[in-house]
């Protein structure tokens, strides 16, 4: 096979794999208003995914808090800026830093665990059983999955971005003994509603996405065990692509809403 037919395969699959992942984004459209609602499913997946996932993003948020301001503080030291250091810290965290970060790390935590979870349910069969048994194994499975994810990784933003601060402030206690009130009196001061909602917006397309991914990958699932970790995989690394994607789209649209 020569080198331009290698292209033209690889962008073929490319595209059927847009439109596979364009048709399982309409059907979790069409099924996510269709009765019966997992209710009780849905809130145990959110349970599961926003517990086990709020240690880590606890320590990620404490340590960009840490590393930032560490990294930041000479600089603004070197043209007598330092006390705008608590201005700067809040906005880049709350507008950026913290709902993409956080977002990797649920990629990596959350979409890997579900494209493998679900994967080893296709491999295994179960997926086939239930379709057999009566019930929806997509409304089940695939929808309060999709749906713990994009309300529950907005909520985990916040605590990171909460955590993120408060780590910032213990280094701006330490090396310029600001006491507590007055750092969190300059992040509140600086903070607008044009920061936060954007970012809060956002961060519920970015858990959509996490969601999405995860589950047509684990879906989709090519038998044997080789295909339950090749789908944990390609969930992560298309996910982290994807976010990057959603997060431009989104810092361009606001861009534009703040130019009018």
């Amino acid at each position: 096979m020569s080198g331009m037919q290698k292209i033209k395969a690889q962008l073929d699959l490319f595209l059927i794999e847009i439109g596979d992942l364009s048709y399982f984004t309409g059907r979790f459209f069409k099924e996510v208003f269709k009765r019966p609602f997992e209710f009780k499913e849905f809130l145990n997946q959110c349970y599961n995914m926003g517990n086990k996932s709020l240690l880590l993003v606890c320590v990620t948020g404490f340590i960009i808090g840490l590393v930032l301001t560490l990294q930041t503080r000479p600089t603004l030291m070197e043209f007598g800026a330092v006390s705008w250091m608590p201005s700067m810290v809040s906005i880049s965290i709350v507008r950026e830093i913290g709902p993409i970060l956080t977002a990797l790390v649920c990629a990596g935590r959350i979409g890997s665990g579900i494209g493998a979870e679900i994967g080893s349910m296709r491999v295994t069969e179960q997926i086939d059983a239930m379709e057999v048994s009566g019930t929806n194994p997509f409304k089940y499975l695939v929808v309060t999955r999709v749906l713990a994810v994009t309300f529950t990784l907005p909520l985990l933003v916040i605590i990171g971005d909460a955590i993120a601060l408060f780590g910032s402030f213990l280094v701006e206690n330490v090396k310029g003994n600001v006491s507590f009130i007055l750092y969190f009196n300059q992040v509140f001061d600086s903070l607008e509603f044009g920061d936060v909602m954007p970012a809060t917006i956002k961060s519920f397309f970015f858990g959509l996405a996490i969601g999405l991914i995860g589950c047509y990958k684990g879906y989709y699932c090519k038998k044997g065990t080789a295909g339950v970790g090749k789908a944990a995989n390609s969930a992560v690394v298309l996910t982290s692509l994807l976010l990057f994607i959603i997060d431009f789209i989104a810092v361009f649209v606001t861009d534009i809403f703040y130019d009018l």
